[in-house]
């Protein structure tokens, strides 16, 4: 990891996110990075981080790895001690909730047992950082295919 990468990382991480407890069975996870809240739709991705594809993955190691992220984000959630906390997305001025904004996606960041789901992911290697501007994101990172 570049050495920018990880100082914007850490940065992301190390600042606390005041969060409200959540229920697990008021959270369902859709994939490594993305869940659904209180059985509503939009969905929330999480920020600070991106997991593999299962879906549209790019290569078989990237769908096998992002069904892994899957199952662990699931146990996580199930362990219980959540906090949950909607973020504004790194979007456009005035696209928030639209299709040009993050697929509609509304988003969040999710801590189990007070730790960033997201961070517990990089550190098992099931996901890479993955950091926002104000309002718009890099190339997303897929290293999983070998690109």
């Amino acid at each position: 990891m570049k050495l920018r990468h990880l100082v914007a990382f850490l940065a992301l991480f190390s600042v606390p996110a005041v969060g409200e407890p959540i229920d697990p069975d008021d959270v369902r996870v859709i994939d490594g990075d993305t869940i659904r809240v209180y059985q509503q739709q939009p969905d929330v991705r999480l920020v600070g981080f991106n997991a593999p594809e299962t879906r549209r993955a790019a290569c078989e190691a990237e769908r096998l790895l992002g069904a892994k992220a899957t199952r662990r984000l699931r146990d996580l959630v199930r362990a219980g001690d959540l906090d949950f906390e909607y973020v504004a997305c790194s979007c456009p001025v005035r696209t928030q909730g639209t299709s040009a904004c993050n697929y509609g996606r509304d988003c969040g960041i999710l801590k189990s047992h007070g730790r960033d789901v997201g961070a517990i992911l990089i550190e098992e290697g099931l996901a890479v950082p993955f950091v926002c501007g104000a309002t718009r994101c890099p190339r997303t990172l897929r290293p999983w295919c070998g690109s």
